[in-house]
């Protein structure tokens, strides 16, 4: 049970990422090439951003992993492996950015337009499938990124851009918190170590679905 559990987490993910390349693929302007290679970058840093999260979790055990590396296995990835992960994926873009080897705005920009469509995906299975009434805030605050991005990234810089998607996704986050803790109080603190994985970045959501995977 706790088997297929895992795998059904897992094709929830693997679905919406699908789904969110797809689109992207679908409703990008950029030339064929062009979309061919921002896919392949983004697949590639996804790949490198799983291995981090593996290798955060053997830098924080270590000591485990020396004396049994079979054990490190059983150890879930927590906030901590997460982060470290992330630290060394814009420390590889950054690398590749300076031998000119990625467009980081271009990379960006395909980033979120396959993310947001991929998060947005993933809250509605969340809602509607697994009947998680905590993913409708989530899933609006999606809907709404999703949108703005749309309508507005072609018509500002990648940086104003990145600064309007926080600042948004800020207020958003605050204010689901805000109802959450309003509308169920003590089932809000139960769950708020899971909250607490969200971090800075939606992809945090992906997170959550991860640690649950490997616990």
């Amino acid at each position: 049970m706790v088997i297929t559990s895992k795998l059904f987490s897992v094709s929830i993910i693997v679905l919406s990422l699908t789904i969110g390349f797809i689109s992207f693929y679908i409703m990008s302007n950029l030339p064929k090439q062009q979309k061919k290679k921002q896919v392949e970058n983004l697949t590639s840093q996804l790949i490198n951003f799983i291995i981090f999260i593996w290798l955060g979790k053997i830098i924080l055990n270590f000591s485990v992993f020396i004396q049994d590396p079979l054990a490190i296995l059983a150890y879930p990835s927590n906030s901590d492996a997460f982060y470290l992960a992330v630290l060394f994926s814009a420390i590889v873009i950054l690398y590749k950015s300076t031998r000119r080897q990625i467009d980081v705005p271009a990379f960006t920009e395909s980033f979120l337009s396959v993310f947001l469509t991929a998060s947005l995906i993933y809250e509605f299975i969340q809602l509607v499938w697994n009947d998680n009434t905590y993913a409708f805030g989530y899933l609006v605050l999606s809907c709404i990124l999703l949108v703005l991005f749309l309508v507005i990234h072609e018509r500002i810089t990648t940086s104003l851009l990145i600064i309007v998607m926080l600042t948004v996704w800020s207020f958003g986050m605050i204010l689901i918190a805000f109802t959450q803790s309003i509308a169920q109080p003590s089932h809000h603190e139960n769950r708020r170590g899971d909250y607490d994985n969200y971090g800075i970045s939606l992809v945090f959501r992906f997170h959550v679905a991860h640690h649950r995977i490997s616990a």
